[in-house]
């Protein structure tokens, strides 16, 4: 059974989730900017609901809702909601992301997403896991249409993406009017190769991109000052 995962402000419950707590999503949640403008949050695919927890505790945002399509991820969720110092504000929905859109009629500040990305033609024995990690459940044309509907005038769509898929995204993208606005590369160490990429895409087009690389180790366990001042108000050891 998964162990809780403590925070220095929340635990996160895990044991129910097909996908645990990994870097990609406190990654996301660490990385993406927040100001005081930004009243209205939707995570898409919650999961555990890390994202969320962690925008809640970067915010001062009324409303920060949650989506998730799986039952027992759901449920957790919402368990890991109602026991964070946040539960007020903090809401989920069980329900697919083409099934929100459809039906809500709100637009967000701010949409955040670690989407189930991996587009490899494997599968494995557990269908909630490959549910989570395919991109089957959610394709990244759907994501980006949605999210278009769903952006408030100067709302923002923030999401982390295997590197490979950049370019990919970035034009489809742009062919529904969003473009990105900032760009962050990840690697894991200096040698290693770029692994992920951070993008957060808005509808202003006139607006330079801003683009820099993170890295992440210099060797194992050794954490770069970049990583750590990003990481540091979450993890226990940072």
């Amino acid at each position: 059974m998964a162990k809780p995962f403590k925070f220095k402000q929340f635990t996160v419950d895990q044991d129910r989730c097909a996908m645990k707590i990994g870097t990609d999503g406190v990654l996301l949640g660490a990385w993406v900017p927040i100001n005081e403008t930004t009243n209205t949050i939707l995570d898409i695919g919650t999961g555990t609901g890390i994202i969320s927890l962690m925008a809640a505790q970067r915010s001062f945002a009324e409303v920060i809702d949650a989506i998730e399509i799986d039952t027992e991820a759901y449920e957790q969720a919402v368990e890991n909601f109602e026991a964070s110092p946040w539960g007020d504000r903090l809401f989920c929905y069980h329900a697919s992301f083409q099934e929100f859109v459809s039906e809500i009629d709100d637009q967000y500040d701010l949409l955040i997403s670690n989407p189930p990305f991996y587009t490899e033609d494997y599968k494995t024995s557990d269908k909630k896991r490959d549910m989570a990690r395919f991109e089957d459940a959610l394709p990244v044309e759907h994501l980006l249409i949605g999210a278009s509907k769903l952006l408030s005038k100067q709302g923002k769509l923030a999401l982390i993406a295997p590197h490979k898929e950049e370019e990919r995204i970035t034009h489809i993208a742009a062919e529904i009017g969003l473009f990105p606005e900032k760009l962050t590369r990840v690697k894991g160490t200096p040698t290693s190769e770029t692994k992920r990429s951070l993008l957060l895409l808005s509808r202003n087009e006139n607006e330079p991109c801003k683009t820099d690389e993170l890295i992440i180790e210099t060797t194992r366990h050794q954490y770069t000052s970049e990583y750590i001042n990003l990481t540091k108000s979450f993890y226990l050891k940072m």
